[in-house]
């Protein structure tokens, strides 16, 4: 499943006012430490999270007021169309990522797959990239457009890795004058890095899952972090690494779209195909789906359906206790 895509599109100037997404931001917190399906189960007391802060604004049944400024951004419908050569563009996702002091790098990643009848809302994340990495699911594969938006340059770090032309392949960077521009592409099929972010003085620290970022509300202009009633750290919004997130369906066409619409993947039609591909290869093991929630189920899998690593690709904080 490996293939290059196509460079991301650099859009400059995204925001006639910026401090628009300031007062955004502002409307939208407190944030909290990214989570999810890559970090379960996490004790909330523990200091295990790193200070990378995450939420959403636009998702299947939440919108924050105010939240049209990204979702509808015309230069988005656009890049996108422009990148894609597709024209219908259906926005359906908006969330942001503030990053301060992380020593280490992100985790080289691509964006979590869609497929028509198996999303996140139905289906084990891990099962979804694991399709998408088989390449066998590429019939029912949902295009994702996103934009990712920068507030700020980023004073200490902060840079963008990406590969572009295909993880065995050396990476591009977005770095330096990062300020008001966004990259508009293919996150799904390109792996990504967010590069380690300052302030490194003393290395990383860490928080619980219960820490929260938001104004300092004192008049300083400052944002702080809480953990459990205590201010862990403090600095002005410039201070931080501050991007935003936009995600699109893509279709030839609405009529396309509509076309498509009853073409779905049960969980059945997926243990099918697995076991019909694991047979040609003459692999014993077969896709159970009462098996999802046994933990050796995933490591088998993705012994025959390896994810790659990019060339190059940075130590993860996650690499790290």
């Amino acid at each position: 499943m490996t293939r290059p895509t196509s460079r991301p599109i650099l859009l400059r100037d995204v925001f006639d006012d910026p401090t628009d997404v300031v007062r955004l931001l502002e409307r939208g917190a407190p944030y909290t430490p990214l989570g999810g399906w890559m970090r379960p189960g996490l004790d909330p007391d523990a200091p295990t999270s790193v200070m990378w802060f995450q939420e959403d604004w636009v998702h299947a049944d939440f919108r924050l007021p105010g939240a049209e400024l990204f979702l509808d951004h015309p230069a988005y419908f656009e890049a996108a169309r422009r990148f894609w050569g597709m024209h219908e563009i259906v926005p359906h996702s908006v969330y942001v990522n503030l990053m301060v002091n992380l020593c280490e790098a992100g985790p080289a990643h691509s964006d979590n797959p869609k497929f028509r009848g198996r999303e996140r809302s139905n289906t084990p994340m891990w099962l979804l990239r694991l399709m998408f990495w088989s390449g066998l699911f590429r019939r029912w594969e949902i295009p994702q457009a996103t934009a990712i938006f920068w507030l700020d340059d980023v004073a200490e770090g902060g840079g963008l890795a990406y590969w572009a032309d295909g993880p065995e392949k050396p990476a591009h960077r977005h770095a330096g004058a990062m300020a008001n521009t966004a990259l508009v592409g293919d996150n799904h099929h390109m792996f990504h890095q967010v590069e380690p972010v300052g302030p490194f003085a003393g290395g990383t620290r860490r928080v619980t899952a219960r820490a929260e970022l938001a104004p300092a509300g004192d008049g300083s202009g400052d944002w702080a972090v809480r953990d459990r009633g205590r201010e862990v750290f403090r600095a002005p919004l410039s201070g931080y690494r501050v991007s935003v997130l936009w995600k699109a369906d893509v279709y030839e066409s609405a009529a396309e779209r509509e076309r498509l619409r009853d073409d779905t993947l049960s969980l059945e039609d997926v243990a099918s195909i697995f076991d019909r591909d694991l047979a040609a290869r003459g692999v014993s093991l077969r896709f159970d789906p009462a098996r999802l929630e046994e933990p050796s189920l995933r490591p088998d899998l993705a012994a025959v359906y390896p994810e790659p690593v990019p060339l190059g690709a940075r130590p993860s904080i996650y690499d790290y206790p």
